[in-house]
Formats: structure tokens, sequence, C-alpha cells
């Protein structure tokens, strides 16, 4: 499938990430139409060189391609199972990529049921934060057939760079679960980091920027440190989000009987900055929690 056979893109849920890929699929040529509770998000679409719908049945109305980013498990079932979604409206043979986060048995589940329709269900969730959504570099673990895989290779890559094919349904979020369990317990390390640095008077900006080119160099640090150093925790991934992806994570953990000692620890430190309010903050305010544990005062912060 190329952007030349592909007539119409729906694409469901334009927030933080949403939104920047329904622009990237825009400019590679794709007819995308989108939907999305907030109006101000559609508008920003249309702004783009795109269309908007009033609901999903008329976005997925003709279209060979459904795109879904939403943030949870719940949202998944009711955009795509519940009483006038996907489901009901999308033609037999339409394929469907969800670039959500959820726990692994919804996306089989999903699969299942849209195979029931007729209907081809990827899970493929991404990991590259706000910036990789924007510059259309995200890495994508796709989970599925790989005739539907195949199928989908053209939209995949107008939103991402690294993109892989991991395994039957639900494997991408297995997948996806992991790399929240490695940014996480990196976003913690590079806090706690700084932190030190700082404590001991130390210019932490250069110290950084060492430590970025050595093995201690990460994505987390090239794209979170500058904001952490500056104590700027607008969104670009929400702590309420990444609570919980370490709730699928554990969860599975348990499932699998594999023991996650660091990630629980970070888990449970992600769950205590949620349950304080700071859930709206990028995941990077972890920094705040450790000032605070090493009493030094909570942080100020620009959201």
């Amino acid at each position: 499938m190329s952007s030349g056979t592909v007539s119409k893109i729906a694409f469901i849920g334009l927030g933080i990430m949403g939104r920047p890929m329904a622009a990237n699929l825009v400019g590679a040529g794709f007819d995308v139409v989108g939907f999305n509770r907030g109006t101000e998000a559609v508008a920003a679409l249309i702004e783009a060189g795109g269309r908007g719908a009033a609901s999903i049945a008329e976005a997925v109305d003709n279209a060979d391609v459904i795109a879904t980013m939403v943030p949870d498990s719940t949202d998944v079932e009711l955009v795509l199972a519940g009483p006038g979604g996907v489901f009901d409206n999308a033609a037999k043979g339409s394929l469907i990529i969800d670039f959500s986060s959820i726990l692994p048995e919804v996306s089989r589940r999903m699969a299942v049921q849209g195979a029931d329709r007729g209907m081809r269900v990827l899970d493929a969730p991404v990991s590259g934060g706000e910036g990789g959504a924007i510059e259309g570099t995200l890495s994508i673990m796709v989970g599925g057939a790989a005739e539907d895989f195949d199928a989908a290779s053209a939209v995949l890559e107008a939103v991402g760079a690294t993109i892989v094919h991991v395994g039957p349904s639900g494997s991408g979020q297995t997948v996806k679960a992991a790399n929240q369990l490695i940014v996480a317990g990196n976003i913690e390390l590079l806090a706690e980091a700084i932190v030190f640095l700082e404590a001991h008077g130390v210019d932490a900006e250069a110290g950084v920027r060492v430590l970025g080119g050595g093995l201690a160099g990460s994505t987390v640090l090239r794209r979170k440190a500058a904001n952490m150093l500056n104590r700027n925790f607008a969104p670009g991934f929400r702590v309420a989000l990444h609570h919980k992806d370490m709730g699928i994570v554990t969860k599975a953990a348990r499932e699998a009987g594999v023991a996650i000692p660091l990630g629980a620890q970070v888990a449970g430190l992600i769950a205590s900055l949620n349950a304080q309010g700071h859930g709206g903050l990028d995941h990077s305010a972890l920094l705040r929690t450790v000032e605070e544990l090493s009493g030094r005062g909570a942080a100020s912060s620009t959201v």
C-alpha cells in the first residue's frame, strides 16, 4: 500500500502525539481526515492541510486506513468497539493501526473483534515523545499479521524512522511496555545525576553535556536534560500517562513471573508524583521527587 493507492486515512485522537503524526501524514501526500473530542486540534489539522470530521462515523467513511492515538485501554475499546465506533462504521477490509499504548490483552481482543468484522488490526505503539512525533522519527513496534504490517508500510514510514514488526497481535504493546520501563529508569537516574551534580556545586549543564558524549549518553538525556536543568516541565509526555504505562509493565511482569526491582521502585516514584497532583507535568518532573527526597525542597517549574 503506498500513498498513491490510499484514497483516505482517518486519524482519531489528535493530542500531543496524534496531531503532529496526522500532520506528517498530510505532508507525505495522504488525504487525512481527523476526529478529536476537542475542536481546536481538528482546526490545527485543517490548517496543516487535512480535513476534519464531526464524528467517528464521518471520519472513517470510505477510509482505507484508520489510525487511532488515544490515552488508554478503555479509550481504545470505546473508539474501536463502542457504539458508533470504528467497527460499527468502517468498511470491511479496512486496515486499522492503533498507535496507542495499552494493555497487550486489549490489543489482542481488538484484533479478534476486528477480524470478526472483516477488518485488519495492528497494534503499533510508538516511542520518541512529542519531538519524535513532530520530526517524524518515531520508533514504532508493530504487532499483528505480517501481511498487514507490509500493507501499512507507507503509512508507518510517514511518521516513524525505526519501524519493526515484533510479532503477532499484542506484541507491539509488550515491547512498548519494555520501552517505558527503560525510559522511566533513565529519567529517574538522569534526575538523580542532575541533583547530585548541583549539590556538589558543579556546573550541571557542562556536566550533562560531557556525560551525553560518553556511555551515559541516551535519547532521554538528549531530549530531557535541558528542560530538567531549567525546571521546565511543560508536558511532552505526561506523568499520568507514564503512570498508566508503568501499571501495564508491572502487571505484565507479575503475570510472567519476572522480577523488575528497579522498575518497581521507579513505578512507585511516578505513582507518588501523580498522586501529588502532578499528572499533567512532563515525566521529567521526577526531578522534583528526587529534590524533595534529598531535602532540597520542591523545584519551581514552568508548566
